[in-house]
């Protein structure tokens, strides 16, 4: 492969000039090359470096970086590296985790081949368009409160927002019983926590008329539903309050991994409690969201405790940014789990930002950020990186003077839960060890 091919591939003008920047074989301390690949280890901002390999005869690519750009920068470096400075790229025997990654393709290969084999061709018989579907009762009911809550919302913006500050309760909640008729439970939700809003603080303004918009969006997108990619109409219809058969998650495609539990937290939502457990596999280096809820006060699932470390396999909820997950198999780890990767406070938001742009309703994401301090101002507590960056934590956190106690003031690597404007503590890394809060 050529150096203008690679280029060629580049997804952007920065990306190639990153990757040219990164094409320097002292900054791949683990470099190596095969018939069948390409690999090798690029140190970044993260306290692990970033795992690159590239299948060469299929020309596919995987890197651990949290870049959702296709291919990253680190990847082109590396193909630039072989194209360039052949000689600098030594030859090897295959790593475990290159092989591991080989075989796992070659297996989805067979399987498609099989698949493909097996189904039957019809080689003159025109392609038969898909049969027409009926919406459901309920769909229909969704059709209806979506159109009126477009309507809703248009007068709400008409009208102006000024005269809410007083009277937002007595008007968002009858709509927001209207949406529970229409089945359309996440609606409901949403508005009842915009009606709190008016009384939130300065700018309240803004941050109900993000919430306004985002409702708009919602009702707009549902009524083109069909025109919608297959992962954002997942988004839609999960958003709005669509739920899907747990026993059909689980006969899909699951993700194998050693996934540590990073900690969990517990909410009231009316007469719902709500409890999440967010876990990250070590090897894919992602989140997973394992969701419980109770009504009545019945007990939660208990079986993922907060800091144990096992290997499993988990099924996602479809989505544009998976992060909701079923745990299908698990097996407890005695070893101790590796350090968990570390990013600026920049690149953390970034990444989020990025899934912010695919799932534009997305209340919470999982941030690892380190090496991090605490600091405080205002009788405001923030977490501080190593470019002087600074993120708010939650005003309601109670772990601040745990997690002062847990790092002595030393630099550590911090869990939290980013809600877009604040983040909630989960679990922090330092140098005595892993600790839930």
């Amino acid at each position: 492969m050529h150096d203008d091919q690679i280029a060629a591939m580049a997804p952007d003008a920065a990306s190639l000039t990153a990757a040219r920047k990164l094409a320097l074989p002292k900054l791949w301390p683990n470099l190596g090359t095969h018939s069948r690949a390409l690999w090798g280890e690029c140190q970044g901002s993260g306290a692990n470096p970033y795992r690159v390999q590239v299948d060469l005869e299929t020309l596919a690519f995987r890197c651990s970086c949290p870049s959702r750009k296709l291919p990253c920068k680190h990847t082109l470096a590396l193909m630039l590296l072989l194209a360039n400075q052949a000689d600098q790229v030594p030859v090897a025997e295959l790593p475990d985790w290159v092989a591991e990654w080989l075989a796992q393709r070659a297996r989805t290969a067979e399987r498609r081949q099989v698949s493909a084999e097996a189904a039957p061709i019809a080689a003159s018989a025109a392609p038969e368009p898909p049969p027409s579907r009926t919406p459901t009762a309920r769909e229909q009911r969704v059709a209806a409160g979506m159109l009126e809550l477009d309507r809703w919302l248009e007068d709400r913006v008409r009208t102006g927002l000024a005269g809410l500050q007083e009277g937002a309760l007595g008007l968002f909640a009858p709509f927001a019983s209207r949406m529970v008729d229409a089945q359309a439970p996440g609606v409901a939700r949403r508005l009842r926590e915009a009606a709190l809003l008016p009384g939130s603080g300065v700018g309240w303004e803004g941050r109900l008329l993000d919430q306004l918009s985002l409702l708009h969006l919602l009702a707009r997108a549902y009524a083109h539903l069909d025109d919608l990619p297959p992962d954002l109409q997942a988004d839609v219809r999960t958003t709005i309050g669509f739920t899907q058969s747990q026993e059909e998650l689980l006969a899909g495609q699951g993700i194998f991994d050693q996934w540590l539990v990073l900690g969990r937290r517990i909410e009231d939502e009316e007469r719902l409690r709500v409890q999440r457990t967010w876990l990250w596999g070590m090897t894919e280096q992602r989140p997973a969201l394992v969701l419980s809820f109770s009504v009545a006060e019945k007990p939660f699932d208990q079986s993922l405790v907060p800091g144990s470390f096992f290997a499993g396999e988990l099924v996602f909820y479809p989505g544009s940014v998976p992060q909701r997950a079923l745990v299908r198999t698990r097996e407890e780890l005695v070893p101790e789990p590796g350090p968990l990767p570390g990013w600026s406070i920049n690149a953390a938001i970034g990444i989020y930002a990025a899934a912010l742009a695919q799932q534009p309703w997305l209340e919470r994401h999982l941030l690892i950020i380190g090496p991090c301090r605490l600091a405080c101002a205002e009788d405001r507590w923030y977490l501080c990186d190593a470019d002087d960056q600074t993120l708010p934590l939650s005003r309601t956190s109670t772990q601040i003077w745990q997690l002062l106690a847990l790092t002595g003031g030393h630099p550590f690597t911090i869990v939290g839960e980013w809600d877009g404007g604040m983040l909630l503590p989960l679990s922090v890394q330092c140098e005595g060890g892993f600790f839930c809060l």
